[in-house]
């Protein structure tokens, strides 16, 4: 049988990062989280498309997913399946999918610690989430959870977040920052922390960005890329100067996690 390879036939060797994409390195994994938030003022919000600063589940949770829209259900014309990523109460990797029920939420099989991503997996004629698709706990109004976790806006398919937890029993390191910002109104400024909480401790900033707003771009490359231990919660928050800012931002971090030496 041919052996497909993308090595070249002049050199010997392929560009690392695309063997790690190709899963040809064992126990590395490419992790490129992005996020956006339409709507950030004068108080520190979390760069997700719910806005605000994220609240993180304090104990490993059943989490009640439901949409905003009717349409989101298993014989509607949105979104009829939705996948949840994240950890378990020890932190490791877990995931499911989970058939929508429209404005009546259904429980998760598992319970999660943290939830990293939702991707819709299935949908009617409509081809994507009529609703918001939310993950959370407490009472369930209209399709909106009291407490939520991951949300996916009107259209977009998966959750936009700019936050990630290190699985337990790998490192992580951050290549990369890309963040962007965007107003209709002139003269805005924008201020954006990259912060890492180390499992037991606190939130500290481990980059910061002065930003204007005529829709500029900032790439940051980390030669030496930022190490996160397992258990670490890594996450992107801005905040502009003004109550009215209306500031558009979104961030992606490239990172690569890696199983720790001596974990089986």
């Amino acid at each position: 049988m041919a052996q497909i390879s993308s090595i070249t036939k002049v050199g010997k060797t392929e560009p690392f990062e695309l063997q790690v994409a190709r899963g040809q390195i064992s126990w590395h994994y490419p992790q490129f989280k992005f996020g956006f938030n339409p709507d950030v003022d004068n108080a520190l919000e979390t760069v997700w498309a719910e806005g605000g600063l994220y609240g993180y589940l304090s104990a490993a949770s059943v989490l009640k997913v439901s949409s905003s829209s009717t349409d989101d259900a298993a014989a509607g014309t949105g979104a009829r399946t939705v996948q949840l990523y994240g950890l378990d109460a020890d932190y490791n990797e877990i995931n499911e999918i989970v058939t929508l029920n429209g404005q009546t939420s259904v429980n998760s099989v598992n319970s999660f610690l943290r939830i990293n991503r939702m991707v819709i997996r299935s949908a009617g004629s409509g081809e994507i989430n009529a609703g918001v698709i939310y993950a959370g706990t407490g009472t369930v109004t209209s399709g909106v959870p009291a407490n939520k976790y991951a949300t996916i806006a009107i259209g977009d398919g998966q959750t936009l977040m700019a936050l990630w937890t290190v699985p337990a029993g790998y490192t992580a390191y951050l290549f990369q920052t890309d963040l962007t910002a965007a107003c209709t109104t002139s003269n805005k400024l924008l201020n954006v922390r990259i912060v890492s909480r180390p499992f037991g401790e606190v939130f500290q900033i481990k980059d910061k960005f002065g930003m204007g707003v005529g829709g500029e771009t900032v790439t940051q490359l980390y030669q030496y890329p930022l190490k996160f231990e397992e258990k670490t919660d890594l996450e992107v928050r801005a905040i502009g100067d003004a109550g009215s800012a209306n500031i558009q931002v979104s961030a992606g971090l490239d990172i690569l996690y890696i199983k720790n030496d001596g974990v089986t």
